[in-house]
């Protein structure tokens, strides 16, 4: 069950199903909740999605988010029915908690270099903020997507996972997903080179007809359109409802 309207300032505590399921407190067009997205899609743990308008936030979130982020994943199965932000923090638990199609590595210290891997993709969602909100900031996303060239390269598989996606590969495709939004803001600029990135140009390709991406997809005219909406001070978050 999905509240596919995302709700706003003024709007009532929506009312759920007391069946169990995980709720997951969402917005469509958020790159770190398409995370929580993924590994639950991954995982096939069913939840139902709570979908919040970021712009006027309803005043209820802060019972489940305290920062007022999403996503934020309430457990509504364990004592209390706490809730969890931060994607990789919700990400790591669902990987720990429901043992089914493990995304994790459970080789300690491969465990720990995909989390340091993840780590360094920060240079590429601080370049990606940098390129949206100032116009500038490009260079140092093609540099930061080096670094996950070259690991592609030395691992010498199809994804960071291995032979199928894995927990590195959810947790980053947001951020391809969006690579026509920088084309959007930067036409004049924008210049993804096959030949400087061939690794990751067949990788890109891969995901795009995985299930679990295909589960929680929305195309570049899509997020251009959002963005567009977003610019002009406006988002239209329900653009997909």
């Amino acid at each position: 069950m999905s509240s596919s309207k995302h709700l706003g300032k003024g709007s009532p505590r929506p009312v759920l199903p007391e069946d169990g399921l995980l709720r997951l407190f969402s917005m469509r067009f958020c790159p770190y909740a398409q995370r929580a997205h993924l590994a639950l899609n991954a995982k096939k743990v069913p939840y139902h999605t709570v979908n919040i308008n970021l712009t006027e936030k309803p005043e209820w979130l802060v019972e489940f988010s305290p920062l007022l982020k999403v996503p934020a994943l309430q457990l509504v199965g364990e004592k209390g029915q706490p809730a969890l932000i931060e994607s990789l923090v919700i990400a790591e638990y669902l990987d720990e908690k429901y043992p089914q199609n493990p995304l994790l590595p459970k080789d300690p210290l491969k465990r720990a270099q995909d989390k340091i891997l993840l780590e360094r993709f920060s240079g590429i969602t601080n370049a990606f903020m940098k390129i949206l909100m100032q116009g500038t900031g490009l260079d140092d996303y093609w540099v930061a997507l080096d670094i996950f060239e070259q690991e592609l390269t030395k691992r010498g598989t199809p994804f960071f996972g291995g032979d199928k996606p894995g927990f590195v590969d959810y947790m980053i495709w947001p951020w391809f997903e969006r690579l026509s939004v920088i084309e959007l803001k930067l036409p004049q600029e924008y210049n993804f080179d096959e030949k400087r990135f061939p690794k990751i140009t067949k990788y890109i390709a891969d995901l795009k007809e995985d299930s679990v991406v295909k589960s929680f997809y929305a195309t570049p005219e899509q997020h251009n359109e959002f963005w567009r909406t977003r610019k002009s001070g406006n988002a239209n978050y329900d653009l997909l409802a």
